[in-house]
């Protein structure tokens, strides 16, 4: 019984491995926020959870501004260059 569960917790923490890797920002946010939660009345895994999820989101965010300006910047001619002047005429 108790193998079963073991192999159980293994076999989800393989699963979710890949979701973890993609949460950018999370360790960072997870450091401050346990920080601040210890200091705060001794509730170190509550802010670690919430600094991962606060941190998250924030790298989410400037991900997807960095992303708009990108394509702003690809879409628009850049600053120095000037169009085509046409050829005088005769």
């Amino acid at each position: 019984m108790r193998r079963s569960i073991v192999l159980a917790v293994i076999a989800m923490s393989v699963t979710l491995l890949p979701i973890v890797g993609s949460a950018k920002g999370c360790i960072k946010g997870a450091a401050v926020g346990a920080v601040a939660g210890h200091v705060a009345g001794h509730h170190a895994v509550a802010g670690a959870a919430a600094g991962c999820v606060i941190q998250h989101h924030r790298e989410k965010v400037k991900d997807k501004a960095a992303a708009q300006s990108a394509a702003a910047a690809q879409a628009s001619p850049p600053a120095g260059s000037a169009a085509p002047a046409a050829p005088p005429k005769p």
